[in-house]
C-alpha cells in the first residue's frame, strides 16, 4: 500500500513538468521552390535575373531553383552568362522544359542539375547563327565560332554527367551518332528520345508533376518575375534602344561643340552615352577597358570645347575613343568577326544620323524660338562699339595717302604722314600709287586705288 502512494505522489509531482516539454510531433516547414519562367528570346537582361533568383533561392535555403524553359533560343553571350550562373550556383537547379528549349535554352538546360521535359518536347538544335537583316534569312557563322559553342556545350554536359556526343551533336553538324543522327544534320530530341539517351531525367506534365518527380512534392512554391530594374536593362541593351541613345549621345556632343558653354545638349548627350555604358555593365558586357575608353575620349572632347579653340585632332580622337568603347561594350563571349562589323556598322550609322541631325538642327532651330533659347544668334558690328580696331585706325576711314611698299596684298602706305600696315581688296598695288582707306575691319586696314582727278579744262 506504501508503494502506491508512493508512485501516486511521483506521478503528481512529475505531470507538470512532463506537459511541459515541446512536443516531438509538431509538424516541420515543407521544403521551398523558387520559380523562374525563361521564355521568349533569350536576352542580355535575362541573366542578371537568373542569377538574382539562385541568390535569393540561396539566401533563403530553397530546396531547389526551377527554371521553366519554353524558348527558341537567342543570344550565345547572354546564354553563356546564364549556364555560368547555374554551374556555380549552390542551391539545386531544375530545368523543366515544356515545351521547347531550342538553341541557347538547350545551353541552359543543360546547365541544370536536373532535366525534366513535357511530352510533346524538344530539345537541341543549337548551332550558332548570324540574323540577317529584315526580311533576310538566317546566315552561316564562322568555324571557330561553331567550335566555340561546341565546347561550351561538350563542357557543360561533362559537368553534369550528359552524354557528351549528344551535346555536340547539337551544334555541329558534322558530329555523327549511329542510329540518332547522320552527319550533316543538327540532332533535336523529342521527349522520348532525351528520355531513352539520359538527356533528360524524368517526364512530367505539369510544374507540380515535375516537383513531385523530383522529390519536392508539396514545396511551397514561389514564383518570381523580371523587375522594373531588370526590364530597364532588357531595354537598354536592346539593339534598336542602344542604336538611338548612341545617335542621342553623339547628337548632342556635335550640338555642344558648335555652340559656346556647357548646356542642355551636353547633358542629354552625356546622359545617354552613361545609360548605354551602365546597361551593358549590368549584362557584364563593358568592363573597365570600354569605360575607360570612352571617359578618355570624353576628356579630349572636353579639353576641345573649353580649352582648345576650335576643333581638330583633339576633337577627332575623342570620338573616335568614343565609339570604340561604344562598339567593345556591345560585344561578348562568341560573337563573330561578322557580329562584330554589324555592330560597328550600327554604331558608324548612328554617327551618320548625328551628324545629319545636327546639321538640320543647327540650319533651322536657330529661327524657331526653341532654338534660340540654345544657341547664340546675335552679332555686334564695328559700329555698335564692339570691334577689336583701336580708335585711330577708326579715324583713317575714307583718308587719301600713297602707297611706300608695293602691295602684295599687304604692305605700308603713308596716310596723313604716318606709316602705316594696310591690305588691298585683294588687287597688286605698286609703290607710289595714291590710295584711299575703304574699310577698317578689326585690325585690317583695307586700302583701294584713289580714283584719278581729271584736270581742269578752261575754254577761251
Amino acid at each position: 500500500m506504501a508503494m502506491l502512494v508512493a508512485a501516486w505522489v511521483l506521478a503528481l509531482l512529475s505531470g507538470p513538468a512532463l506537459a511541459q516539454q515541446p512536443s516531438t510531433d509538431a509538424p516541420k516547414p515543407g521544403p521551398v521552390v523558387y520559380v523562374a519562367p525563361i521564355e521568349g528570346t533569350i536576352d542580355l537582361g535575362l541573366a542578371p535575373f537568373v542569377q538574382r533568383v539562385i541568390d535569393e533561392a540561396t539566401a533563403a535555403g530553397a530546396a531547389a531553383v526551377v527554371l521553366d524553359i519554353n524558348t527558341f533560343g537567342g543570344r550565345v553571350d547572354a546564354a553563356v552568362q546564364i549556364r555560368d550562373s547555374l554551374l556555380r550556383s549552390k542551391v539545386r537547379t531544375i530545368a523543366f522544359i515544356n515545351k521547347r528549349a531550342i538553341s541557347a535554352g538547350a545551353l541552359i538546360s543543360l546547365a541544370a542539375h536536373d532535366i525534366i521535359i513535357a511530352s510533346g518536347g524538344t530539345i537541341g538544335a543549337a548551332t550558332p547563327v548570324q540574323i540577317g537583316g529584315a526580311g533576310k534569312a538566317a546566315l552561316p557563322v564562322e568555324e571557330k565560332t561553331v567550335s566555340y559553342v561546341r565546347k561550351e556545350f561538350r563542357a557543360t554536359a561533362e559537368a553534369r554527367k550528359r552524354p557528351l556526343q549528344i551535346a555536340e551533336a547539337m551544334v555541329d553538324a558534322d558530329v555523327a551518332i549511329r542510329g540518332l543522327i547522320d552527319k550533316g544534320k543538327l540532332l533535336t530530341l523529342t521527349t522520348d528520345e532525351a528520355l531513352k539517351y539520359k538527356v533528360a531525367d524524368h517526364r512530367a506534365e505539369t510544374l507540380e508533376e515535375a516537383l513531385e518527380k523530383a522529390g519536392l512534392a508539396g514545396a511551397e512554391v514561389r514564383r518570381l518575375q523580371v523587375n522594373w530594374a531588370e526590364e530597364l536593362v532588357r531595354m537598354l541593351t536592346h539593339p534598336v534602344v542602344s542604336s538611338i541613345l548612341i545617335t542621342v549621345a553623339m547628337l548632342g556632343i556635335i550640338i555642344e561643340l558648335r555652340t559656346p558653354g556647357f548646356g542642355v545638349p551636353g547633358a542629354l548627350g552625356l546622359t545617354s552615352l552613361g545609360l548605354i555604358l551602365w546597361g551593358h555593365w549590368l549584362v557584364q558586357l563593358a568592363g573597365w577597358e570600354e569605360v575607360l575608353l570612352a571617359a578618355a575620349g570624353l576628356v579630349l572632347l572636353a579639353l576641345e570645347i573649353f580649352v582648345i579653340p576650335g576643333f581638330g585632332i583633339a576633337g577627332a580622337l575623342g570620338i573616335l575613343g568614343i565609339l570604340a568603347g561604344l562598339v567593345l561594350a556591345m560585344v561578348g563571349q562568341g560573337n563573330t568577326t561578322e557580329l562584330v562589323m554589324l555592330v560597328a556598322a550600327r554604331v558608324m550609322f548612328s554617327l551618320l544620323a548625328a551628324l545629319l541631325a545636327s546639321l538640320l538642327f543647327l540650319r533651322f532651330m536657330t529661327h524657331s524660338r526653341f532654338g534660340r533659347r540654345l544657341i547664340l544668334d546675335t552679332g555686334l558690328g564695328a559700329a555698335q562699339g564692339y570691334a577689336s580696331a583701336p580708335e585711330t585706325d577708326q579715324r583713317l576711314l575714307g583718308r587719301h595717302g600713297v602707297t611706300a611698299t608695293p602691295l602684295h596684298p599687304a604692305g605700308i602706305a603713308l596716310i596723313d604722314g604716318t606709316r602705316v600696315d594696310v591690305v588691298s581688296n585683294g588687287s597688286l598695288i605698286e609703290a607710289g600709287q595714291p590710295v584711299v582707306v575703304d574699310k577698317v575691319d578689326g585690325n585690317r586696314v583695307v586700302v583701294v586705288p584713289a580714283p584719278q582727278q581729271e584736270p581742269n579744262r578752261s575754254t577761251t
